[in-house]
């Protein structure tokens, strides 16, 4: 009797770690009993799947909802379902603890390769066989808490009541239980007690496929199985060779890039509705892909997404999951490719996340001098812990699978890299060999990379890494990180540093804008015009530039020039196209009503002409990680703030010159040296009257001359205009 008030007594605090060997078909003495769990019922009976089978009335053993009853032994076998009456009402349901077996199956291959982990962990949809050939449609819910002394799930479907179903406990730290019933779009959390048997902030499942808004936050069981997918032409199309064709990315906060119409709407565009309004206007500016901010479930809009804790599921601000296939499916169908960004660097600590998930520091790093992270307030995860470190691997690879997403853009790898990062001497632990470098990050970086290209050939991974690590773009087997790219961050500070200076004195700053050219091939460069530079007074691009309003808006189609002909892929934040006069600002809609105005129209049409000649000009992006498809023509001429080099195709023998004029001084018989006797052809000018240029009258075509000049045996003489950056092609016979 004591022991059988222990057992109460554990159901009842919902403190039962193994339910299965108290609950279900279970041995007595010398006979088999059959013993539910169901807290307030008044009486139990068991109805069995097979009419030869009669019903059993269970007796009650305790006062709290305890109740058993002798079975016969051929009873075993059968499924059956418990018919429960609560004073006046009945209701019957198939009891989870006849499913050890199917609810353990989960444990039994999730270590074995990242893969499994979302494909056997959090909430799985099943159907199961039992013991009697029969099936049996239910969730599976399995998630990780090596430390919880007890952990129950809890949803709409117990009333949120722990002491309902309660899980148990493998021996690999995995909690489990198989309920029949459950279907799709179920809320559900885990009520996890730590190991002193104190409660825990309800959790939301880390391995959880879709979730709530605040004030929730649930978890919601979700089918991958649903969505048909349409792009097939697409995935076949993306086995190009991705660093020899074009790649010029819009970067978008989903939630600021526009609004509905009315402005008593406060919500935000859907993924469908996105899909019918992005994807048409990136087209149309020539973008080959967006690159989304964060779209992993995130509790604080004003993270941006930087601050995620439901790493498999999309945020529900715009649309369920199914939603948010569809939007990718439709980049897909209309040419573009989707890049996501990924924040495995840090998390955030909100009571239903991942932080102190079962009682202890489970995902992130005890100590604060390494767990902590300085900047953004929040946890970092233990980069050398297995669970982790597979946790974090089948998220990257769950999104190229279940989403078709074509690359996974790592945010923050700095911070990962190194183990000062953002500390002073003190704040910080050295590695075994007493250095900075986080030997644990960086293994799980070249592991996570491995892994995609593996399975994923096709995808691509790009790192922001704001360093001089080596080899971030190398292959793991030559000893580099393996990253497919890196953000350009030096070229991105030193562009920017120098076109902020008033071109008066641009010249003693000459070296800024071109000492990119020393490392642009070290690495597989994209050249990143990011969010970050356009928020926390930081100004917005137009800003940036300095003189008056027309000299401004020059020097942003200058700029833009000069990136789209530098080597590198090509990154620009949503709202730069627009010549965006305020600076970002993600709780408004980008100032659409700026286009009104013939200054904005203009910057919108530059950045959209820049598009279109960069992907239909192989000399542009063929060789843009390789020292041939580059060549200075004048690096040193500070005194004007002009430079000039040549692109040269891969393909073919296609050149492009690039002259950049970072003055308001136009030059007339300004002589540049080319390579060749062939006529030169005006393909671009940032200065053009449609792109509300000074509309200086330039060749539309050049032919050289036997002059040399700049170290070569031909040039031209070009009339180049003020603030601008001019294209002329050549097709090399």
């Amino acid at each position: 009797m004591q022991l059988v008030q222990k057992v109460v007594e554990q159901f009842e605090q919902a403190k039962c770690s193994q339910p299965f060997s108290q609950l279900g078909v279970i041995e007595g003495e010398g006979e088999l009993l059959l013993r539910v769990w169901r807290p307030e019922a008044t009486s139990i009976t068991i109805t069995w799947d097979s009419p030869a089978l009669k019903d059993i009335s269970l007796l009650p053993i305790s006062t709290s909802g305890l109740f058993e009853a002798v079975i016969p032994r051929d009873c075993a076998s059968h499924v059956y379902r418990v018919v429960v009456n609560k004073g006046q009402q009945q209701y019957d349901y198939t009891d989870p603890y006849q499913f050890k077996e199917q609810a353990y199956h989960a444990v039994h291959f999730i270590d074995s390769t990242p893969f499994n982990l979302y494909q056997q962990a959090g909430a799985q949809l099943l159907i199961v066989d039992a013991a009697d050939n029969s099936s049996v449609e239910g969730v599976r819910y399995c998630v990780f808490a090596p430390n919880a002394s007890a952990v129950s799930v809890i949803g709409d479907f117990n009333q949120w009541d722990g002491r309902i179903h309660p899980m148990e406990k493998t021996s690999m730290g995995y909690w489990v239980l198989f309920i029949p019933g459950m279907a799709e779009g179920e809320r559900y959390k885990y009520q996890v007690k730590d190991s002193r048997g104190y409660d825990l902030p309800h959790k939301a499942d880390p391995l959880g496929f879709s979730a709530e808004q605040y004030p929730s936050h649930a978890s919601k069981v979700y089918n991958h199985d649903n969505y048909t997918w349409n792009d097939d032409e697409w995935l076949e199309k993306r086995k190009a060779n991705k660093y020899t064709t074009p790649m010029s990315i819009y970067e978008v906060h989903l939630g600021s890039w526009k609004r509905p119409n009315s402005e008593s709407d406060a919500r935000y565009l859907s993924y469908k509705e996105l899909a019918d309004n992005l994807i048409d206007y990136v087209s149309d500016m020539g973008y080959t892909h967006v690159e989304l901010l964060p779209i992993s479930e995130f509790p604080f809009d004003g993270s941006w997404g930087y601050q995620p804790v439901g790493m498999f599921a999309p945020t529900s601000r715009f649309g369920d999951p199914d939603d948010f296939k569809y939007f990718v499916d439709r980049c897909h169908q209309a040419g573009v490719g989707v890049i996501i960004d990924w924040v495995p660097a840090h998390f955030p600590e909100d009571g239903h996340g991942l932080a102190r998930f079962d009682g202890t520091c489970m995902y992130e790093y005890e100590d604060p001098k390494k767990g902590w992270h300085p900047d953004w307030n929040s946890c970092i995860y233990d980069f050398g812990k297995d669970t982790v470190r597979q946790f974090l691997v089948a998220n990257a690879l769950f999104w190229l699978d279940k989403f078709h997403i074509d690359g996974l853009r790592v945010d923050a790898v700095a911070s990962m890299l190194y183990l000062d990062y953002s500390r002073n001497d003190g704040e910080w632990i050295p590695n075994v060999d007493g250095g900075n470098e986080n030997y644990e990050a960086i293994s799980l970086l070249r592991w996570m990379n491995e892994e995609v290209y593996k399975h994923f050939p096709d995808a691509m991974t790009i790192a922001e890494e704001s360093t001089s690590f080596p080899k971030v773009s190398r292959p793991v087997f030559d000893g580099g990180l393996g990253f497919g790219f890196k953000w350009n961050m030096g070229w991105m500070h030193d562009s920017l540093h120098y076109i902020a200076k008033d071109p008066a004195y641009r010249n003693y700053h000459h070296g800024d804008i071109t000492f990119s050219m020393v490392y642009s091939f070290d690495e597989n460069f994209v050249l990143p015009i990011s969010h970050d530079e356009v928020v926390h007074g930081k100004g917005s691009m137009l800003r940036k530039m300095p003189g008056d309003e027309w000299q401004q808006t020059a020097n942003l189609r200058c700029y833009a020039g000069f990136m789209y002909g530098h080597p590198g892929k090509k990154l620009n934040f949503m709202g730069n196209e627009l010549g965006q006069s305020s600076e970002w600002n993600h709780d408004s809609e980008l100032d659409w009503g700026l286009l009104n105005f013939d200054r904005h129209k203009g910057v919108q049409a530059v950045y959209k002409a820049l598009n279109h000649l960069y992907k239909t000009t192989p000399a542009l992006y063929e060789q843009d990680h390789h020292a041939d498809g580059f060549a200075w023509i004048d690096h040193s001429n500070a005194g004007q703030s002009i430079v000039s080099f040549v692109r040269n195709a891969k393909s073919s023998k296609q050149k492009v010159y690039v002259i950049t004029n970072f003055t308001p001084i136009p030059h007339e018989n300004f002589r540049v040296g080319v390579d060749s006797k062939n006529a030169l052809t005006l393909a671009l000018n940032t200065d053009d009257e449609k792109f509300w240029g000074s509309g200086m009258t330039v060749l539309s075509k050049a032919t050289p001359q036997k002059t040399a000049w700049n170290d070569r045996d031909y040039s031209v003489e070009l009339t180049i205009p003020p603030l601008a950056t001019i294209f002329y092609v050549v097709n090399e016979k």
